[in-house]
Formats: C-alpha cells, structure tokens, sequence
C-alpha cells in the first residue's frame, strides 16, 4: 500500500466515524498537515493545524509547559505529550499526531543527535502512543521519514483497534 493510498484509507475511517484529526507539527514543519490536505474532501475530517517551530510558540499555542521544556527539552515525549493534548483541545478533534525533532543538519547534541524525532498520535478516548525514532539522511529526508512514521503509526492503531 502507498503512503497516498494509506493516507486516504485513514481519511475514510475517520469519515466513517464522524472523527476528526489534526497536529501539531515542529520539525516537520506542516508537511502532515499538507499530506492530509492533498487529498479531496479532506476538509470533512480535518479543521486544521498549527506549526510551533518555537519553544515559545509551543508554550503559548498548545500550553506546553515552560518548565517541561527546561527539564526535558522541546524534543522529548513529555513535550509531545503536551503538544498533543494542546492541540486536540485547540482543534476539538477527536485524533492527534504530533511531531518534535532535529531534522538537521544542525541543532543536534550527543544526546539527541540529527535525526532524533519524537512522534505521538492520541484520541479523545484514551488511547496515546509516543515513541522516540533516529532516522538518518538529509533534512529533507527525516522530515520525510518523520511524515511517512507518523502516518503509519496512526494506520496501524486503526488496523489494531477497529
């Protein structure tokens, strides 16, 4: 299956269940929301996102915590976390995926190195899943790659709970 025609097969379970998504993109830098849009009638399920490439954006956008930032740094799960509940509130959906990482080529640390991204999808109903990822390549490619995970993270939660 292409990631086209799995983006679509996502779109039509959450039409099918008057289910709606949105995210909350760093890194990535809106290209999740931009795939979910290229597809016709998307409009239905999806109201919109918001980019917060900023620290300070995050925190005032989504109510990330300052001291959540300080602790763990913007890439990091609990920051994720945050993002996601910030968003499914902001947007009233009913799903969210989230994004924070170093797409490079620089900004990384021995600790969180080029190409360490942290991904999360969430819903209304309890269910949340937030995983760390290294990928490698270019900017381009982790954003890539980042985009590519986050949807089929959230296909495989429709393929294991539906």
């Amino acid at each position: 299956m292409t990631e086209n025609q799995k983006i679509i097969e996502i779109e039509n379970i959450l039409r099918e269940h008057n289910w709606t998504i949105t995210c909350a993109e760093s890194c990535t830098g809106g290209l999740i929301a931009s795939k979910i849009t290229e597809i016709s009638g998307s409009s239905d399920i999806f109201e919109g996102s918001i980019v917060t490439y900023s620290n300070e954006i995050k925190e005032q956008e989504l109510c990330v915590k300052k001291e959540t930032m300080i602790k763990y740094g913007a890439v990091s799960t609990e920051v994720v976390n945050e993002m996601l509940d910030g968003v499914i509130k902001k947007f009233e959906a009913t799903y969210a995926i989230a994004v924070s990482g170093v797409a490079g080529p620089n900004g990384g640390t021995q600790e969180k190195p080029v190409g360490t991204i942290v991904i999360g999808i969430k819903n209304i109903f309890g269910f949340s899943q937030v995983e760390r990822f290294h990928f490698s390549g270019n900017r381009k490619t982790i954003r890539k790659k980042a985009s590519d995970k986050a949807f089929e993270m959230i296909f495989e939660h429709f393929k294991n709970s539906l």
